[in-house]
């Protein structure tokens, strides 16, 4: 696999002032408040923080998928707040990868097509995509799984797939949502090593939220929310 490392003099994420805000009965809740935090080119930042703090919701921003109702989420240089869907959406596809504690594949189609499918949606060939499908595949060290489904593939398998599906269009950064949450420690291990590495490797920049300490320890930065704010740790 060689992907080309980016280099960028700013940052490839900013949340700067951002709040989200929902509505209990007559009540406000806050889940973030005037939140800030930078992502920089080439770096690995581990969010740990109790359930219930605002983790999926910051990453949900960071990713587009929900808007912000204060402040602005700069992806690369781009102020993508307030964008319209469209925009927001070629920007997802092409700049940002997800990965989720369920690895949410698609069971009907095989390790292998699963990666292809976001290739494809972006025009790439079908032999381009198959290649680096298979490139991905390998470099997690299940290629001789490639032609198996979703339900015939061990739970570190199937994450692994999701994985490599999520970097598949070499995006400029990957969120990571408890990506090692429904794993024994040992496959959890296994599975966030790989991720390290590819992440490294690759030059990605990673937002990973985890409640796993020892694994958040071998990220270079950790935060965490406090008071709807990102806090260094």
């Amino acid at each position: 696999m060689n992907d080309q490392v980016r280099t960028s003099g700013q940052p490839v994420l900013e949340l700067v002032d951002v709040g989200r805000h929902f509505l209990q009965g007559e009540n406000q809740i806050s889940i973030l408040d005037g939140a800030n935090f930078t992502l920089q080119t080439g770096e690995t930042v581990a969010l740990v923080a109790p359930s219930g703090t605002g983790k999926s919701t910051l990453l949900h921003l960071a990713g587009l998928l929900e808007r912000p109702d204060e402040g602005d989420v700069i992806v690369d240089g781009e102020a993508c707040g307030h964008l319209g869907d469209d925009r927001r959406t070629a920007i997802r596809r092409s700049e940002i990868g997800f990965v989720y504690q369920f690895h949410h594949l698609l069971p009907e189609f095989t390790a292998l097509e699963n990666i292809m499918m976001p290739q494809l949606i972006t025009g790439l060939s079908k032999a381009d995509a198959k290649e680096r499908a298979a490139q991905l595949l390998d470099y997690m060290r299940i290629g001789h799984r490639a032609d198996h489904r979703p339900s015939e593939l061990s739970g570190g398998e199937q994450q692994r797939v999701a994985i490599a599906r999520a970097v598949a269009n070499a995006p400029l950064i990957l969120l990571a949502d408890e990506p090692t949450g429904n794993l024994d420690p040992e496959t959890a291990g296994y599975v966030f090593e790989a991720l390290d590495a590819l992440v490294r490797q690759s030059g990605l920049s990673a937002v990973i939220a985890t409640h796993n300490h020892d694994l958040a320890s071998l990220m270079d930065r950790r935060v965490t929310l406090m008071d709807g704010k990102v806090v260094e740790v």
